[in-house]
């Protein structure tokens, strides 16, 4: 049996299997959902199944209950004994599938933001890599409650600062000549300036855990716009058969304008009066979907989605298909993390541990819908903003279609409106406010 997300179910369910997992259409758009296979009701065993069967005998039940409530008691005794002493009792765990490890494991590191993740799709210099993991790692240290681990925050920053002095020479000589003066900038602000590395280690002694966050985001911010510096371009070839295509060789923003299909207003959620229209914000991300990324542009250019209507569902706000018309037909284009260029016209298996440099599973994340022709290829035009919903995931915050879309870019302003947006709210305009020179458009012959 199977049912549309955000339908009300009456009967337990659980996801599917990847390999077995099927889609349907929702309000007659390409935006495809998962299906939900329910579970078997329960019925008595058959006689087969009951002969010769020791379970049955009131003896072997008794000895069951017995042995169970032991188990239970050593378990119990365990948990307790790992809490009080002060050396952890070894406890052999066994081997767990790829699967299990990625989608369900609650220590699966993935990106909470649309910021954090186009910062760790930047293609920047091992040396700028290795501070950003640095500061990241603290990031999930401030996560932990209660007692926080400061010394290792600390140390990964004093990693970070050792780093960034050793390898000043190689960082700013790493950036075009035209872009180093900027760079040297901000490699001072890095290291002394207000929010800098300096200021980290201070709000750490501190044992701050607020100023902690804010120090540590403005360091980062830093980084990425270092990192951004170092990467003028593309890190790779695109194949020869996607040469004639639009590309975005770097990264690009997007400002959209909506406005409510009824006449009401959006409300701010921090103050403010209501609002006839709703701004949001979008970075668009070349460096790990350029052509996915430059068709977006370009048909942001030519107008296309001016006066387009939206639909929501419970996961998703994704434009009307009535504008199949315009656009290329684009492979769909997935970057996998730890690879160096993207994979066209298949999608990856989070069930096997492959993860997209640009994530799904990130509230505001912006991908394009699927063909209605064909599964290799994402729709002309057709786009989402993903309502991520830890709720609707894996214990390891992915999405259970986590790798099956064409993910280009992130929400970074305007988020609070999306919750707002009702079907036949309207896109009144669409404009592209920077990144135009990244924008690679074929000759027309």
């Amino acid at each position: 049996m199977a049912s549309q997300l955000g339908a009300p179910l009456s009967f337990p369910f659980v996801p599917a299997p990847a390999q077995a997992r099927r889609r349907l259409w929702l309000l007659s758009s390409n935006y495809r959902l998962p299906l939900f296979r329910a579970t078997a009701s329960l019925s008595p065993p058959n006689k087969e199944f009951v002969e010769g069967r020791d379970c049955c005998l009131p003896d072997k039940i008794l000895w069951d209950g017995l042995i169970n409530r032991l188990e239970s008691t050593i378990a119990a005794i365990l948990v307790v004994a790992q809490i009080t002493l002060p050396i952890p009792i070894p406890i052999p765990i066994p081997d767990v599938a790829p699967a299990e490890a990625v989608l369900y494991s609650p220590n699966t590191k993935v990106p909470r933001t649309g910021e954090f993740a186009l910062r760790k799709a930047i293609p920047a210099n091992p040396n700028m890599k290795a501070i950003q993991e640095s500061l990241e790692d603290i990031s999930y240290l401030l996560r932990i409650p209660q007692r926080k681990p400061y010394g290792s925050m600390q140390s990964d920053v004093n990693k970070a600062l050792k780093i960034a002095t050793e390898e000043k020479d190689a960082i700013l000589t790493s950036m075009p000549e035209e872009v180093r003066e900027k760079g040297s900038v901000l490699y001072a602000s890095l290291i002394d300036g207000k929010g800098g590395l300096q200021d980290l280690i201070k709000s750490i002694k501190e044992q701050d855990p607020d100023k902690v966050s804010i120090s540590l985001a403005s360091s980062l911010d830093t980084i990425a716009d270092l990192e951004l510096l170092q990467a003028p371009g593309l890190s790779f070839l695109l194949p020869q058969q996607y040469l004639n295509f639009p590309r975005l060789t770097g990264r690009a923003t997007v400002e959209f304008t909506i406005e409510r299909g009824d006449g009401s207003t959006f409300f701010p959620t921090a103050g403010g009066e209501p609002q006839s229209v709703a701004k949001i914000q979008v970075v668009i991300d070349g460096y790990s979907a350029p052509l996915t990324a430059g068709n977006f542009a370009k048909l942001v250019m030519d107008g296309a989605y001016d006066g387009v209507r939206l639909k929501c569902t419970s996961q998703a706000v994704l434009t009307d298909n009535e504008i199949e018309t315009y656009g290329n037909s684009v492979p769909i284009e997935v970057m996998p993390s730890g690879q160096f260029e993207p994979l066209y016209k298949t999608t990856l298996s989070v069930q096997d541990g492959e993860l997209p440099v640009l994530p799904l599973s990130v509230y505001g994340s912006v991908a394009m819908a699927h063909s209605l022709d064909s599964d290799e290829y994402s729709s002309n035009s057709q786009f989402f903003f993903y309502l991520y919903d830890k709720r609707n995931a894996g214990l390891g915050g992915l999405s259970f279609d986590e790798g099956q879309f064409s993910v280009f870019g992130y929400t970074t302003n305007g988020r609070e409106v999306l919750s707002q947006i009702k079907t036949g709210d309207i896109i009144r305009s669409a404009k592209l406010v920077q990144g135009l020179n990244r924008l690679v458009l074929p000759q027309e012959s």
